[in-house]
């Protein structure tokens, strides 16, 4: 089999965990483009890239690549998109895959017109323990579901030092905490429990009003230095939702950038009319399974776990599997996808609209300070 010819553009943390895992499935990574050429270059030497492009247009219409990561700053997601499906290449596209639910449709549109593949990384579904949680709804374990809770928190936007790209509305978009990271868990639970989200009401917090002027290069690194130019702040810093899903469950979730000591808490709990399922991407390798007359964790090991989440778990029990296992185990999906064999459960450009639509109701509940119909 042939190597697929694969090119990254965006070369900050997100970009390099792409280009890793697309080296690890196999790929030959034959090119990268970072924010300026020096970057590109740059990355090229430290990634073991082919060849550095000026820049992600130039890079996406080239001839000789078959798939593009697109990892950029959220407001270049829809047109670099677009120029590379009209190019004739498969695309792996960050979330959120544009800035609004409109744009997101048309990249669907032209991903359907085509007839190329765009995947999604919402990574999280590739925890075994995620799919095992999955099966155990599906089986009917859990009974009819009535409660959806959770959350998702961070800390790494804390202090008003702390500032990145994603903050500025014009480069990130209209929301930040929930397109960022409240879209993965709203993907997580609905691909979980089986139900969709229907209605919701929010409220978004900004609760660091002023940020730094200099934005710190990369996700998650230290903040500058204190004092000098602030500027205001148009992005949230938090926001909560009261839902209710299509099946006629409830719930509730916090999704925040600024809760402190809080590095990647992601956790869901669902709540059936016969047992319960609590998931903690931090405890990643256990599940929590409730019933009223006792309580068990379910342990990653593939000999006792439902085949889907068995295929996953590819460590053996109590070697402990993690967040660039989840990645690495998207990202030779997607190119099975590619290469004509789409495996269950791959976030496919379709899972890319329905959270840019999640993102629309949420600003608009937060807007009116009404609940608000999530458009199918």
């Amino acid at each position: 089999m042939v190597a697929l010819r694969t090119a990254v553009v965006g070369t900050g943390f997100i970009g390099r965990v792409h280009a890793r895992s697309a080296q690890l499935a196999g790929a030959r990574l034959v090119g990268v483009a970072g924010s300026s050429p020096d970057k590109g270059r740059a990355a090229a030497e430290e990634l073991g890239a082919d060849q550095a492009f000026a820049s992600g247009e130039e890079l996406v219409e080239a001839d000789g690549i078959d798939v593009v990561h697109i990892c950029t700053p959220n407001h270049l997601h829809e047109p670099l998109a677009l120029k590379a499906l009209t190019a004739g290449k498969h695309v792996v596209l960050e979330k959120p895959v544009a800035l609004d639910g409109a744009g997101a449709a048309r990249v669907a549109a032209a991903a359907a017109e085509s007839g190329q593949v765009v995947t999604v990384p919402f990574a999280y579904r590739f925890n075994p323990m995620v799919r095992e949680a999955r099966a155990r709804v599906a089986a009917g374990e859990l009974g009819q579901l009535r409660l959806l809770t959770g959350g998702y928190q961070q800390d790494w936007l804390l202090t008003p030092d702390d500032v990145n790209w994603r903050v500025d509305a014009a480069l990130g978009g209209p929301s930040r905490a929930f397109a960022d990271i409240g879209s993965h868990w709203c993907d997580m639970v609905e691909f979980v429990s089986g139900d969709r989200i229907a209605r919701l009401l929010a409220r978004t917090v900004t609760a660091v009003p002023e940020r730094a002027a200099v934005s710190s290069p990369v996700a998650f690194s230290p903040p500058a230095e204190g004092g000098g130019e602030r500027r205001a702040v148009d992005t949230e810093d938090a926001a909560f939702l009261l839902l209710e899903t299509a099946g006629g469950a409830f719930g509730s979730m916090l999704v925040s950038q600024i809760s402190a000591g809080r590095k990647n808490h992601l956790w869901f709990e669902l709540n059936g009319a016969q047992a319960s399922v609590v998931f903690d991407q931090e405890q990643a390798e256990t599940l929590w399974l409730g019933r009223r007359d006792r309580a068990e964790t379910i342990y990653r090991d593939a000999a006792y776990l439902a085949p889907d989440a068995a295929r996953l778990s590819w460590l053996p029990a109590g070697h402990a599997q993690g967040y660039d296992d989840c990645f690495d185990l998207f990202v030779a999906d997607a190119y099975a996808a590619i290469g004509g064999q789409p495996p269950p459960g791959l976030p496919l450009i379709g899972d890319g609209v329905r959270a840019a639509r999640l993102t629309d109701a949420v600003l608009a509940s937060a807007r009116t300070g009404s609940w608000t119909e999530v458009t199918p």
